[in-house]
């Protein structure tokens, strides 16, 4: 395996994005000379034999303010103090709400690199605005335009069952961090608004290609699902101990080991990741350029192609994850990433901050694929041998007649 710096990631501006949206027709196909340059880069960008499964979204309007308020915080909450953690720690959703170190099982071995904080941006209680936003309610029953039928105890056993999807957010007490829940909550948003737009682009690729396709399919999960999930992240600084312990790592080549210290290689099986541009900050807090041009974000393309991804700190990337790889028939492709730590010449403790939204479905979403595509075409075998020895192949996990619950549990018990 070995580096390239070709292709590019490509790049749209939010501005071309917004003026493609509103040439849409009511059927969700482009109808002006703005949806074609714009679908021209959704196919560079997830659907060619080389594409990196990465979109950046140039000039989003109030990002840079919100990232410089944002990422700084992923550092304050990992040195907190032990109380405050423990308090922001939720063992009952498998550390899948509030804060997770060292807790999963990354390329099979404990994550202890770095510390996630996970929240949903869009309700603080996923099962009490599902019963909330139902489109029919009875005093015993709900339906809403995404799910069955059920009553309010089968709802709730539901959840009680499925903790990682449904457990309600926590947020540090006692006035410890009082800036993150509402910056995690509009970073959060924000991506998601944005996501939309680039769901709509992706759906019309689709649609130009797979006449069974169901219009508007990834719009509208990323437009009604609640089912949202925010990773502020705080990758710690590396030091010598780390390093030592990932060369004694025999299940791996020397050439994964290179590039996944940080984050190991994986696959998003969502519906799509929005990533904010990482941020490098020193020992006192400060943002610095990073000590190492190596590190950071990388992608093996479709082809096995790997790539070091720099995004513009003024744009928002976008990733396809594996399950609107399901429903588009494999005409998106995700791609599998890892990110690689940082090596500071004078051994400076740098640490890196990054936060990414995953949009997905909700729990009882449908996994299938398009009229006339084939599970041949959603993952071929000439793809999979590109995959990293740790990243599942997709077939291992998804089964036809799932659902998105299903699917997610089958990820997690594969990975963690």
């Amino acid at each position: 395996m070995s580096e390239q710096t070709a292709p590019h990631v490509v790049s749209i501006s939010y501005e071309d994005l917004v003026n493609a949206s509103s040439s849409y027709t009511k059927d969700g196909r482009g109808k002006d000379c703005w949806t074609v340059e714009v679908l021209e880069k959704i196919g560079r960008a997830y659907g060619e034999k080389d594409s990196l499964g990465i979109l950046a979204v140039t000039g989003v309007p109030g990002l840079k303010p919100l990232r410089q308020s944002l990422l700084p915080l992923a550092r304050q909450l990992a040195l907190s103090s032990d109380k405050v953690l423990e308090s922001v720690t939720d063992v009952s959703s498998g550390y899948q709400v509030g804060w997770s170190h060292g807790k999963e099982r990354v390329e099979g071995k404990f994550d202890l690199s770095k510390g996630s904080f996970y929240a949903n941006p869009l309700t603080d209680n996923l099962l009490t605005s599902t019963l909330e936003r139902s489109t029919t309610t009875t005093a015993t029953t709900v339906t809403t335009a995404t799910t069955p039928t059920m009553t309010r105890e089968e709802w709730t056993n539901i959840a009680h069952e499925n903790p990682a999807f449904f457990a309600p957010n926590v947020w540090p007490p006692n006035g410890a961090l009082p800036d993150l829940e509402p910056t995690v909550k509009e970073m959060g948003k924000l991506v998601c608004n944005v996501g939309k737009l680039v769901a709509q682009q992706c759906d019309a690729y689709v649609s130009q290609q797979s006449p069974g396709y169901e219009t508007k399919k990834i719009e509208t999960i990323i437009t009604d699902s609640l089912c949202c999930k925010a990773r502020l992240l705080h990758y710690f600084a590396r030091d010598e101990n780390n390093m030592n312990e990932n060369k004694n790592d025999e299940s791996q080549t020397m050439d994964d080991m290179d590039f996944s210290d940080w984050c190991g290689w994986h696959n998003d099986h969502g519906s799509l990741t929005g990533l904010v541009p990482g941020m490098f900050l020193d020992e006192n807090g400060e943002e610095v350029s990073s000590p190492d041009p190596k590190a950071g974000l990388y992608i093996k393309s479709r082809n096995g192609t790997l790539v070091h991804v720099k995004l513009p700190p003024d744009s928002l990337g976008f990733q396809i994850g594996e399950t609107s790889q399901i429903h588009s028939g494999g005409l998106l492709k995700a791609t599998p990433h890892a990110v690689r730590g940082a090596h500071a010449n004078n051994n400076a403790p740098i640490t890196r901050e990054s936060f990414a939204v995953f949009m997905e479905p909700e729990y009882f979403g449908d996994m299938t694929i398009p009229p006339g595509r084939t599970v041949q075409d959603t993952q071929g075998a000439d793809e999979e041998r590109h995959l990293p020895k740790t990243v599942k192949t997709l077939d291992s996990r998804w089964k036809a007649g799932m659902n998105f619950g299903e699917f997610s549990n089958a990820t997690f018990a594969a990975f963690y």
